[in-house]
């Protein structure tokens, strides 16, 4: 939930823009092209593109990014290339010409600077592609729009600590009869762009399994609109009234969303290098490192509205950062992109970190400030603070006004270790991309349609165990907040699915108290295991693993990179 529009990055790469121009490709002046730093967050994500003070930046992106912005497709629509496509992560900063650049201009400099640094040789075809369509129905939750105000679509959340506060507890000995529900308020929107949207909503790729929306509707204009769903968790919680994205749409707006196979137009990689030409020479001179701000020019911190019962982080254009009702907890958690919702992996924590609540207002100098250009047809976005300046800002109010001292360092902590039971998974196709994604696999058999207790299915291929399980941080949090080590044995990659309940859905959870926290289905027993025979037929990350792939995470003890406070004040400072 970092963002508070969803009319952004899936939108922002929608629309296929092909062809070959007689004129003389755009380039850029020059760039530097690197392997991305080592991140701590165990989700990594690509940072832009971005403009920034005469510079073109995208940082941590993948091959498969790089393609997909430069050809201006969705992610699932960059089809072939080597194993390695969406595994490898490079920063480019290349130095723009004098001239603004034309949006389209800014897609062929970057595929000049692919084909150059990466040999990148790729055609255009059409394909037949998993899909949903938005078709038109009774429409009657939709309203013309007037043209006025921002254009957008904004979320908020209800219960759970977001609007109107969290539900009552249950009565003793039942489980909690309540499931978050997500409220969406759009103004002045297309159908098209709510359609290129919808991935981007909060459980969108989870309800629509990465598939894109095809807006089939023939409403003209733009319309004003309001719906709501509930979180994807299914009736695992015995007496919750639950709607889903699908049913939000069709009975709230009056809209059908439908599944297709639709012919699409993609992107097929023939030929790239893994590793790039090296950079100029003259590279640190003809391109310098920009100057890194790592402090607000002012904070405003006061103490939380009472009022608001959620937590918000918004990051404002010209610079402005607008934080409401968050704790200290969530605030070094981006301050260190590092996971510190485990007691575990942030040590000598006070019990107010997660009580004592805050709004803040800070104002981000202008050397953090960046911009997105704009591309396929959407505006560009105002410029607004940096991802990675806000980590480095925050880092440095919570020194100036919390007093904050801390140090990672390496402690010994029971860790997970994956190894080999009875291996039941598939051998891969070693030409096969090495990829995983959440959803079905090719086949569309989705096992949650039986059990939606079961609403976390992840589909791996040509995945070998040591990258397997590299990423299960990343991919079951709550369950693991530490980095996992392969000792199962197995050679090659492998295709597979996963098919597990989240932590908390009606089962012992391993949430941040650790196993035996506190679940959705009513309080955990220390120890205990979830089950498909349970009431709820949830089933946990550890017991799927070992029934559906063949494979166990056993614990271990040994050295874990965590985040120790040595002092941190109560009170801040005063403005």
């Amino acid at each position: 939930m970092r963002g508070f529009t969803f009319i952004g990055l899936a939108a922002l790469y929608s629309g296929a823009v092909f062809g070959q121009s007689t004129e003389t490709p755009a380039k850029f002046e020059i760039a530097d092209v690197h392997v991305s730093p080592a991140s701590t967050n165990p989700f990594p994500f690509v940072r832009g593109p971005f403009l920034r003070a005469g510079r073109y930046e995208i940082r941590m992106a993948t091959m498969a990014d790089r393609v997909r912005t430069a050809y201006g497709v969705d992610a699932d629509k960059v089809l072939g290339g080597p194993t390695w496509l969406e595994m490898d992560r490079f920063d480019i900063v290349a130095k723009m010409p004098p001239a603004q650049p034309k949006p389209d201009e800014l897609k062929t400099m970057l595929q000049a600077l692919l084909a150059d640094r990466f040999k990148l040789v790729v055609h255009n075809d059409t394909k037949a592609l998993p899909a949903y369509s938005l078709t038109e129905g009774k429409h009657q939750g939709l309203k013309a729009a007037s043209g006025s105000g921002e254009t957008g679509c904004k979320f908020e959340i209800e219960g759970a600590g977001g609007r109107g506060g969290p539900p009552p507890p249950p009565p003793p000995g039942e489980g909690v009869r309540f499931v978050p529900t997500i409220v969406y308020t759009c103004r002045n929107m297309t159908m098209q762009a709510f359609a290129d949207g919808m991935r981007g909503m909060i459980f969108g790729q989870q309800y629509l399994n990465g598939r894109p929306v095809v807006n089939n509707t023939d409403l003209k204009g733009a319309w004003d609109f309001t719906f709501k769903y509930s979180f994807r968790i299914g009736p695992a919680v015995a007496g919750a009234e639950t709607i889903t994205m699908f049913a939000a749409i069709d009975k709230q707006l009056g809209l059908k969303l439908e599944p297709s196979n639709l012919k699409m137009a993609v992107v097929v990689v023939d030929k790239v290098n893994q590793k790039p030409t090296e950079n100029p020479p003259n590279i640190a001179e003809s391109l310098p490192s920009s100057p890194i701000a790592t402090e607000f020019e002012v904070a405003d911190i006061k103490p939380a509205d009472p009022e608001f019962k959620g937590m918000m982080m918004q990051n404002q254009p010209g610079g402005r950062l607008n934080m409401r009702g968050v704790n200290l907890r969530m605030l070094m958690q981006r301050a260190y992109d590092f996971d510190v919702f485990s007691d575990e992996m942030l040590v000598g924590a006070p019990k107010w970190i997660d009580t004592n609540r805050f709004d803040i207002v800070a104002k981000a100098p202008a050397a953090t400030l960046v911009s997105t250009p704009a591309m396929n047809g959407q505006p560009a976005r105002p410029a607004a603070a940096d991802f990675d300046s806000v980590a480095l800002m925050l880092r440095a109010l919570l020194e100036d006004r919390f007093k904050l001292k801390a140090h990672f360092e390496d402690q010994p902590l029971t860790a997970y270790t994956l190894v080999a039971a009875k291996p039941k998974m598939k051998k891969a196709d070693p030409t096969s991309r090495t990829t995983w994604k959440e959803g079905p696999p090719a086949d569309g058999k989705d096992p949650r349609e039986t059990n939606p207790a079961l609403s976390r299915l992840i589909t791996c291929q040509n995945m070998t165990m040591a990258q397997f399980a590299a990423k299960l941080q990343g991919m079951a949090s709550g369950y693991i907040h530490s980095p996992v080590l392969d000792a199962t044995g197995l050679e090659g990659g492998w295709d597979f699915t996963l098919n597990f309940s989240p932590v908390g859905i009606g089962m012992p959870g391993a949430g941040r108290g650790g196993e035996g926290a506190f679940a959705v289905g009513g309080p955990a027993q220390p120890g205990a295991s979830a089950t498909a025979s349970d009431p709820t037929g949830g089933i946990t990350l550890f017991d799927a693993m070992e029934k559906q792939l063949g494979l166990k995470l056993e614990k271990q003890k040994r050295p874990v990179k965590v985040l120790v406070i040595d002092h941190i004040e109560e009170k801040p400072t005063e403005n």
